[in-house]
C-alpha cells in the first residue's frame, strides 16, 4: 500500500476540503501533520497558519483556507476570571496558530498572562482559563460549564474588521506538482458542492449545529479579503511575537 502523502486535521471543519481525497489523505492533528511536512513524508498538509509563517520551506495553496469572518465557535478562550485579571490560561497545543491568536488579542489589550499546556481535555471544566479548539473545544462548549466564553474568531473581526485566517493548505517549497494542486482544489470544489449532504448526515455533533458551523461560522476561500486579515495578523505577530514572521508565499 502507497504511504499517503496529504495530511488533514480530524476536525468537522476540514471535511470539506477532502472531499473524495479522504483515502489518500492521512488524519492527525495540526501540531502533528506538521512534523511530517517538515520532515518530508507529506507532500500537502492542511497545518496551522503560524506553521507557515514561524517556518521556513513552505508555499501556501492559493484560493483555499480555513478561515472565518467573525465568530468560528470552535476557537475560544473560556474563562472564570475578568481577561484583566488572568495571569495563566492552558492551552490545548495541538493548533500554534490559536495559542498566538491568543497571545496577540490580549497584547493588544495590554494583557501578557503565561501560557501552560493543557494537560487534557477532561481537565479542562476544572481549570480557570483554557483555550480551546476543534472538535474537543465544541464538546466542551455543548456541555454544561460555568465558564465566560470568549470567541476569538469574532474578538479578531472587532479588532481588525477582517477575516481570520486558521489553517492553510502548506506545501514544501520547490515542490512543484500541478496535479496535486489541482487535486487539492478539486476536492474544496466537491466538498462545497455537496455541503448540504455533509451537514445532513455527518456523525459529528447534531444537524442544527453542522449548519451554523459549516453553513455559516466557517469560510473556505483564502481571496483578498482572507490575505488582508492574514496580512494583518503578520503585522502584529512581528509587533508581539519573539519570533522572526515569514511573508507568505502564494502558488
Amino acid at each position: 500500500m502507497s504511504m499517503k502523502r496529504i495530511g488533514s486535521v480530524p476536525y468537522l471543519n476540514s471535511v470539506p476540503l477532502t472531499c473524495g481525497i479522504e483515502d489518500q489523505t492521512e488524519f492527525i492533528v495540526p501540531s502533528a501533520l506538521a512534523e511530517k511536512l517538515r520532515a518530508g513524508n507529506l507532500d500537502a498538509a492542511l497545518v496551522s497558519v503560524t506553521e507557515v509563517l514561524l517556518n521556513e520551506g513552505y508555499e501556501i495553496l492559493d484560493g483555499v483556507a480555513v478561515a472565518s469572518n467573525g465568530p468560528v465557535a470552535s476557537v475560544f478562550l473560556a474563562h472564570r476570571q475578568p481577561l484583566e485579571a488572568i495571569e495563566t490560561i492552558h492551552c490545548d497545543t495541538a493548533s500554534l496558530t490559536s495559542v498566538n491568536l491568543l497571545r496577540v488579542l490580549l497584547a493588544e489589550r495590554g494583557l501578557r498572562p503565561a501560557f501552560e499546556p493543557l494537560p487534557d481535555y477532561q481537565q479542562a471544566m476544572d481549570l480557570e482559563n483554557v483555550l480551546l479548539i476543534g472538535n474537543p473545544g465544541i464538546d466542551f462548549l455543548r456541555a454544561p460549564h460555568d465558564h465566560t466564553l470568549w470567541d476569538l474568531g469574532e474578538a479578531w473581526h472587532e479588532l481588525t474588521g477582517l477575516p481570520f485566517v486558521y489553517a492553510v493548505w502548506a506545501l514544501r517549497r520547490g515542490h512543484h506538482d500541478p496535479a496535486l494542486r489541482n487535486k487539492l482544489r478539486t476536492a474544496k470544489k466537491q466538498g462545497l458542492d455537496r455541503l448540504a449532504d455533509t451537514i445532513a448526515a455527518h456523525p459529528d455533533f447534531d444537524e442544527p449545529f453542522r449548519q451554523a458551523y459549516l453553513g455559516g461560522h466557517i469560510q473556505y476561500d483564502l481571496a483578498e479579503a482572507e490575505k488582508a486579515g492574514l496580512a494583518k495578523f503578520v503585522e502584529l505577530l512581528k509587533t508581539h511575537g519573539d519570533q522572526p514572521v515569514i511573508e507568505p508565499t502564494f502558488v
